[in-house]
């Protein structure tokens, strides 16, 4: 049975209106969806245009395009679905025979699938092996970062991809706690990382006192912010004039990025900001989906020559 994907794809609305005004005049054009998921957000932008319109749908993960090959079923005559990283964009539309989109739209947030997932260690909610690969042709493994970094060099990744105040003291924890044995359980972890902060902050807190440590370790996995710079790099490049682009992005390090990425666009004289301040999900969306609360999306619009 095909997945609700309303309740799982963040702001697909706001998204697909923003972004379709691109192709309203087309008969014919392309929309890349460089992280396609379940494939939520290339339904809503198939079902706003023309049958002249391909979608060539990417993802890392390969269940992820085996699920949304699926659910976009209907539209398989003008859908592609290629395995790959965002960072990869121009390799994948020159694959293609496209060479350039009317519509590219990123969504960095970790689908509902992958985190409700024990296997993949992306949370804490349920015991799983401390794994954090979302495309498993990797090699690297957080646990092989938790068991292997220096006290230092783990202190920073903490610090600098989890913004997380306590991280020389959660550094330090880990490497005491895995002199008698390895780290491998993500529980484990969660626990560890929880005793590091004061009983007070712990009960007050509105998120898991690990949630910080996690996200460093996932975006240090799978090197999410260096490819998030090469697919900012690649946009103007690759969209076309009177294109649009839009990225949605789940926390502050992805957001600085895109948002001067995209005004430096704008500052160059080549594209005008479709949105001056980030749309954000509705109090609605929220209720039905917490994980939306944090999303954020920025729309720009390549102007012609």
């Amino acid at each position: 049975m095909e997945r609700d994907l309303a309740h799982v794809c963040v702001l697909r609305d706001e998204a697909a209106e923003l972004l379709c005004p691109a192709l309203s005049d087309v008969a014919t054009g392309a929309i890349v969806d460089c992280t396609v998921g379940l494939g939520g957000h290339s339904r809503a932008l198939l079902e706003r245009t023309s049958p002249g319109v391909t979608l060539i749908g990417m993802d890392v993960d390969a269940g992820n395009l085996e699920q949304a090959k699926e659910n976009l079923s209907e539209f398989s005559t003008r859908v592609r679905l290629f395995q790959a990283n965002f960072a990869e964009v121009r390799l994948v539309l020159a694959e293609a025979g496209a060479l350039a989109v009317n519509v590219a739209l990123a969504d960095l947030g970790v689908s509902s699938s992958q985190l409700d997932d024990p296997a993949r260690g992306l949370s804490f909610q349920a015991d799983g092996p401390l794994d954090m690969r979302l495309d498993d042709r990797l090699t690297t493994t957080a646990a092989d970062l938790v068991n292997t970094l220096g006290e230092k060099a783990l202190a920073g990744l903490i610090y600098q991809y989890g913004q997380e105040r306590h991280s020389r003291r959660i550094a330090r924890r880990i490497v005491a706690a895995r002199k008698g044995r390895r780290i491998d359980s993500t529980v484990e972890l969660a626990q560890l990382v929880a005793r590091c902060y004061p009983p007070t902050q712990r009960r007050r807190g509105r998120i898991h006192p690990a949630t910080r440590t996690f996200q460093a370790l996932r975006i240090a996995v799978n090197d999410e912010l260096a490819s998030l710079d090469a697919l900012l790099k690649a946009l103007p490049d690759v969209v076309a004039p009177g294109g649009r682009a839009g990225v949605i992005s789940f926390h502050s390090l992805e957001d600085g990025r895109v948002k001067r990425a995209f005004a430096d666009w704008a500052a160059s004289g080549a594209a005008r900001l479709i949105t001056r301040k980030p749309i954000v999900a509705s109090r609605q969306e929220v209720q039905a989906n917490p994980r939306s609360r944090s999303a954020k999306l920025r729309v720009v619009e390549r102007l012609a020559a």
